[in-house]
């Protein structure tokens, strides 16, 4: 019979113990493991069947077992120091507190819709989320203020399974919070208007070192059935479904921290979703401080920041007009404008009135910042978007880049972290380059047996795996014997884990079976596989691919050397990047944004094979993994596939499985290792989650705080101000020419002065409105310069009130042929980027 409600009782623990409580509900544990080991001290069994979560591990313990540990004085020694270490941890400066000077900084409101931050709160789906988690705890570890916005999903993601022929099941457990390491923010609520319904939320507080992380969940009684599904299902439901999930991230997330009494300087949305938190804080700008529309705009874009991680245009979130319309009109009424206006901001030029809004275009109109994630990503999404500064050359379009980084402590396993520690130095996970050259003197014996004892648990993780998922599905324990001698811990590893989209190709391998097979038979050089990975529910050619994927390991000549793990999470992921000794990685470039698994796989002795896409494009030195040939000129599919996978099979026929096998007699690989201590300190102190960290504070944050500060000087008059001269120079631009340019002389000397001078004309504009400017470099192909220099003209009688002729000088430094040109851009010392305006006035 159903129960007409129901609830959690928490245990209940004698006052020796109480420390263990405050352990398991700061989230620190799941990457501090002398806390994970004291857990397991608890109850090896238990810690193995709650699937290492401290919170349901201590709701399963006996009384008999707690008395035993409470009178236990070694026991209750460590948990001690270990409560009193994580004060330590809380309390004491770190590097944010250390830095010489002081920093504009208050604190950052991190918005994202999912969060990794360990399998025990399972609220996310893949790498976006993983990635949120580990910003949040490398901001911990390094002390940046900051606290963290998301939605509590009470389905979370779906659990995976395989049918009879493969394809993927999907199954969406129930979430308790009161069985997490959540506590309820007692008398907060949050209400957004959804198309004139009040949705009301609560809101969960985890926290996660020192970063505390905010979850707003609207499966409370105060709202109707339907709404109360709002926070039912991450990335599910259709377009109306994820319209009111953002709208309750952005907006509610913002009214979440005034009901909380949290007040941040910079805001941060980490992809669209979160992009409607700058909606309403126009709002309150323009309600609350009486600013009009556009001065609202220059209010809060100062304080915001974009980071996009879509490399494609299909990946971004596009609402209707109408649906906009329904849930945006009351906004607009109450902002004093028209839909139209509020349209324009997600918006690119030339969208007529009935095109959809574009989260990432918007989020792009109100933030001061933004970057992509990857040196690589950051060009792409500079020639994505380029139309939204219409005069401004691709390459100096305002989108950075930052390179995702991996919260090491989480995701290395404890033998590599012995070794790390020992040679690099006991902060190993926030150490540079210097540090981690250490690593060359490795001893190979001592890295071979770090190496070995991954894949040995590997090797186990999935014969268990196999032979449980079997059981699961009705076969008898005859049938599933064969799991018992799957995989061999000897033989080189191939990983391939990660969301099953198409342009991933997971099925690529499969494309040239009989080279795949002549690889897998191999007596004298044994390899073998593991893949891993979920297709988004409504991906049905994601789910093709699992399907080819499970059908073939599914052979008996080939399933105990090729294997496809379900239900991967991040559980199953740290065990993969501990046991791989190469990790695949093979998209169609440059479709990969970043892409963080072969970092993780890297930090732990793994090499990566890859498409020179994402973070490996950046990174790869030629000696610290391998490149797969990547064929992007080629327009049709089919050929390219081709091509790059008889790339990838030359790398592993006449490369990568020689190196691994062929010892010349040496009980270790000698010249893999050597490989392996190249790629840990070439990749290792560049793809930490400390060093990403770092760069979007040094890089964004500071700046992005300092800004906002300037803009709410004086009750906002700089933003009023801005906004003022912003529609004055673009109302005036049309006048503003570059009408000559002369050179002295057609031919240089190498080293010689050269003057140039250029008429112009400034219209309505004044000589304090604009930066001329000379721009000069050696010239290629059609006439295109190549690492162009830009230098500030000045007037030519040195009177700034002059406005008619402009002249500078610059030096001819590389002989053959170079080129000028001059141009013209609008400046202000409040702009973000001299570009800002996308007017530029060419010669």
């Amino acid at each position: 019979m159903r129960a007409l409600r129901s609830f959690t009782v928490r245990p209940s623990l004698p006052a020796e113990l109480a420390p263990l409580e405050r352990l398991a509900m700061n989230l620190r544990w799941s990457w501090h493991e002398p806390t994970r080991e004291l857990f397991r001290s608890v109850d090896p069994d238990g810690w193995d069947a709650t699937s290492h979560d401290p919170v349901r591990l201590l709701g399963t313990v006996s009384a008999d077992r707690l008395d035993a540990l409470r009178a236990d004085p070694a026991f209750r020694r460590d948990l001690a120091e270990l409560d009193a270490g994580l004060d330590h941890y809380l309390e004491r400066p770190r590097w944010f507190q250390e830095r010489a000077g002081s920093s504009p900084l208050g604190t950052v409101a991190y918005f994202s819709p999912e969060y990794g931050i360990a399998e025990a709160l399972p609220q996310y789906s893949g790498g976006l989320g993983v990635l949120a988690g580990d910003h949040l705890k490398a901001a911990s570890d390094l002390g940046v203020p900051l606290v963290a916005l998301g939605l509590f999903y009470r389905h979370g993601y779906f659990r995976q399974a395989q049918g009879p022929d493969g394809w993927q099941l999907e199954n969406y457990p129930d979430l308790d919070p009161w069985a997490m390491a959540l506590t309820p923010c007692e008398g907060v609520r949050v209400t957004v208007e959804l198309a004139g319904r009040p949705l009301h939320a609560q809101v969960w507080r985890a926290e996660v070192g020192r970063v505390p992380l905010y979850l707003l969940d609207a499966d409370v009684d105060d709202n109707p059935d339907d709404l109360r599904h709002v926070t039912d299902r991450l990335y599910g439901g259709d377009t109306e479904h994820r319209l009111r999930q953002e709208i309750l991230l952005g907006v509610g997330g913002v009214r979440a921290l005034d009901a909380l009494g949290l007040r941040a300087e910079v805001f941060h949305t980490n992809e669209g979703h979160a992009g409607f938190l700058g909606l309403e804080r126009m709002r309150r700008a323009i309600v609350d401080d009486g600013l009009g529309f556009g001065e609202a705009i220059e209010a809060v874009r100062g304080g915001c920041i974009f980071t996009t991680h879509t490399p494609v245009p299909a990946g971004i979130d596009r609402f209707p007009r109408e649906l906009m319309e329904a849930y945006f009109s009351g906004w607009a009424a109450e902002c004093g404008i028209g839909l139209d206006d509020l349209m324009t901001l997600g918006h690119r030029p030339g969208d007529g009135p009935e095109e959809r809004f574009n989260m990432a275009v918007m989020g792009l109109h109100l933030a001061g910042r933004s970057n992509g994630v990857s040196r690589l990503h950051g060009e792409v999404s500079r020639d994505m978007f380029d139309d939204l500064w219409p005069d401004v050359p691709a390459e100096e379009v305002p989108i950075g880049s930052i390179t995702n980084g991996v919260h090491a402590p989480t995701w290395v396993a404890p033998e590599m972290a012995g070794l790390l520690r020992r040679h690099v130095g006991p902060d190993w996970a926030e150490a540079g380059s210097d540090a981690w050259a250490a690593l060359d003197d490795v001893v190979d014996a001592d890295l071979w047996d770090v190496r070995q004892r991954g894949r040995e648990r590997l090797v186990a993780f999935v014969r268990a795996r196999l032979r449980s998922s079997a059981l699961a599905r009705g076969a008898s324990a005859s049938d599933v014997a064969w799991c018992d001698e799957v995989l061999d811990p000897a033989a080189l590893t191939f990983c391939f884990a990660r969301r099953f989209a198409t342009y991933k190709r997971a099925t690529l391998l499969l494309s040239q079976t009989e080279r795949l097979m002549a690889l897998l038979s191999s007596p004298d050089r044994p390899v073998q596989f593991v893949f891993a990975g979920k297709a988004h529910p409504a991906d049905d050619q994601g789910k093709e691919m699992i399907r080819r994927i499970v059908s073939f390991a599914s052979s008996v000549s080939v399933r105990q050397r090729f294997v496809f793990l379900e239900d991967y999470d991040i559980a199953v992921a740290r065990v993969l990047y501990a046991g791989a000794d190469v990790w695949l990685n093979n998209p169609r470039r440059p479709l990969e944004a970043c892409g963080t698994s072969g970092m993780k796989s890297a930090l732990n002795g793994g090499l990566n094979c890859s498409i020179l896409d994402g973070w490996w494009d950046e990174l790869f030195d030629g000696d610290n993994g391998w490149a797969v040939t990547s064929a992007e000129a080629i327009e049709d599919e089919a050929r390219r596939d081709e091509i790059e996978a008889n790339s990838l099979f030359e790398l592993l026929e006449h490369q990568v499985v020689s190196l691994f096998t062929d010892r010349a007699g040496e009980a270790v690989p000698s010249r893999w290792l050597t490989r392996v201590k190249h790629s840990l300190t070439t990749i290792g102190p560049a793809v930490l989650a400390s060093r990403m960290v770092r760069d979007y504070t040094e890089q964004l944050y500071e700046p992005a705080a300092a800004q906002a500060a300037r803009m709410a000087h004086a009750g906002l008059a700089p933003a009023r101000e801005l906004a003022a001269w912003k529609a004055r120079v673009l109302a005036g631009w049309s006048e503003v020419a570059v009408r000559s340019v002369e050179v002295s002389e057609d031919v240089a000397e190498l080293g010689a002065d050269r003057a140039v001078s250029a008429e112009v004309s400034l219209g309505p504009l004044d000589p304090g409105d604009v930066e001329v400017q000379l721009v000069h470099g050696p010239v290629g192909q059609h006439d295109e310069m190549e690492a162009a220099t830009v230098v500030a003209m000045a007037p030519a009688d040195g009177d700034p009130g002059r406005s008619d002729r402009w002249t500078a000088t610059f030096r001819c430094e590389r002989p053959g042929r170079y080129g000028v040109t001059v141009r013209i851009l609008p400046c202000h010392p409040d702009l973000a980027s001299p570009v800002e305006l996308g007017r530029i006035a060419w010669a």
